[in-house]
């Protein structure tokens, strides 16, 4: 699909089932290389990012076996020793992870530099001051990281994140799995993807502590075994659609879901005006009168995540007031606010702070899904918007989420 169509204006109501966590996934997979035996992994979001792996590690000798659309049975055991495809890894931020994952593996990794949405520059120094630290040599050449462990194997060691990096911690830790002694990890970032890739390594006999938290300890192990393990929900995901709510009005249940992962954008959903209500599993969102302002500022977890900035920035265009949003993780994430205002949005960007004076009502247009979660936005926007919107540029946005379109239309959205 090249675009959507949407005939916004309708407020959206029903049930809504977050699928897996993107981000848990995507470090997941290829950290089943270092796995001795067959994992079958649960909840495996059905998304293009996720299929990108997977051609990966199949072209590397992986047998894989789809049990069904959200069931994975993986087998690393025979893998070949070989580079991942460079025109595949170049298309996919997180095919940096199968640098620490070949790394524990064959003791030797080289991957091209990847791809991924682009908003700004988003260096891979912090992964290779881990690297080092457990006693391989890095060296980028090329377009290409080429990183060698000693010959006699990784050593764990001790590395000080000079910035909070969600990718840097999740390589370290897959790359020290397997090496010998103790790796610790300090100012490690404690998003719950880092807590679920931990649970999956330990569930196939890793010996991690400490996930979650600012300090991370891996054990070293000889090998890791077969296991099964469940992906967690996708906290974007579901953000995602407590945002549209929002904007759009209704009432929404989005189930699947750990609500304890959702409090800083629940708390800011109830500064707007919005009632949000949680369950065990689930979370009701309803908004009946007009959002108010709120501020935000994008921190890492356990603070607003970044990734929900768009969305949100999206919602509050049609709160009554000024809002004002800082950007804490990324200096260039405002791309997507030109074509909110090309929708009638009022909203000023200077530097990492934007100030959003709300209007009554957005207006369809054509626009674009710059990346993955600006996309997210211009789709809430549509849906909220009076009149068409047609959103381009669509397969950033199914980078990282399963059926998108169908599960909106199931909320009462008009698009296709």
């Amino acid at each position: 699909m090249n675009k959507y169509i949407i005939q916004g204006g309708h407020p959206l109501s029903g049930v809504v089932t977050v699928s897996g966590a993107k981000n848990a996934a995507v470090a997941i997979l290829p950290a089943a290389l270092l796995i001795n035996g067959t994992c079958r992994i649960e909840n495996v979001p059905d998304i293009s990012d996720v299929r990108l792996l997977l051609e990966i590690l199949d072209s590397m000798g992986a047998k894989i076996r789809r049990l069904s659309p959200n069931t994975l049975e993986l087998c690393c055991t025979n893998v070949r020793d070989s580079e991942a495809s460079d025109a595949l890894v170049r298309r996919i931020r997180a095919s940096y992870y199968f640098i620490g994952a070949q790394l524990g593996r064959f003791g030797h990794a080289r991957v091209a530099l990847p791809g991924g949405c682009n908003f700004g520059a988003r260096p891979i120094d912090q992964h290779i001051k881990g690297f080092e630290a457990i006693g391989a040599a890095v060296d980028l050449k090329d377009g290409f990281v080429c990183a060698a462990a000693p010959a006699d194997g990784l050593t764990g060691g001790r590395v000080n994140l000079d910035v909070v990096s969600v990718g840097a911690t999740m390589n370290i830790m897959i790359g020290a799995v397997l090496a010998n002694g103790t790796t610790v990890i300090e100012n490690a970032a404690k998003e719950p993807h880092i807590v679920d890739l931990a649970n999956f390594l330990s569930a196939m006999g890793a010996k991690i502590s400490g996930a979650g938290t600012d300090v991370i300890k891996i054990r070293g192990v000889r090998s890791l075994h077969g296991g099964s393990y469940s992906i967690i929900p996708d906290q974007i995901e579901a953000g995602t659609f407590m945002a549209a709510a929002a904007a759009c009005g209704g009432s929404v249940l989005v189930k699947n879901v750990i609500p304890r992962h959702l409090e800083c954008i629940t708390a800011k959903l109830r500064e707007m005006s919005v009632e949000v209500t949680e369950f065990d599993d689930a979370v009701l969102v309803r908004r009946e009168g007009r959002l108010t302002k709120t501020n935000i500022k994008t921190l890492p977890y356990p603070g607003f995540p970044t990734d929900m900035q768009p969305q949100m920035t999206t919602a509050l265009c049609l709160a009554e007031g000024t809002s004002i949003i800082t950007e804490g993780i990324w200096g260039s994430r405002y791309r997507y606010t030109e074509e909110l205002s090309r929708m009638g949005a009022n909203i000023h960007v200077d530097g990492a702070i934007a100030v959003v004076e709300g209007v009554k009502e957005l207006n369809g247009a054509p626009v674009r899904a710059h990346d993955l979660r600006a996309g997210a936005a211009m789709v809430i926007a549509g849906l909220a918007a009076k009149g068409v919107t047609e959103v381009e540029q669509v397969q950033n946005i199914e980078r990282g989420y399963e059926t998108l379109v169908e599960k909106f239309v199931a909320l009462g959205a008009d698009m296709y």
